[in-house]
């Protein structure tokens, strides 16, 4: 069985990958994605610095979900 397993494990990376790509590709084109309120943003005249947080906390809570989900049905 430890093939099964292993085919799992690269199917799975291979679906993160193709889900990050997408996300890279159309980010830009979602305009809240990173403007959520709670995200930080601090701009000075030689340095600029910005944290996502929200945007990170809702991604977290997404994949967690969906992850759920799919060993909800896996077992």
């Amino acid at each position: 069985m430890p093939e099964n397993r292993f085919g799992w494990i690269l199917l799975m990376v291979g679906l993160s990958l193709v889900a990050t790509a997408l996300l890279w590709i159309f980010g830009p084109s979602i305009p809240w994605l990173g403007r959520l309120p709670g995200d930080i943003r601090v701009e000075g005249p030689r340095f600029r610095m910005y944290v996502p947080l929200m945007t990170c906390l809702l991604l977290s809570v997404v994949l967690t979900l969906v992850l759920w989900i799919v060993r909800l049905f896996r077992n």
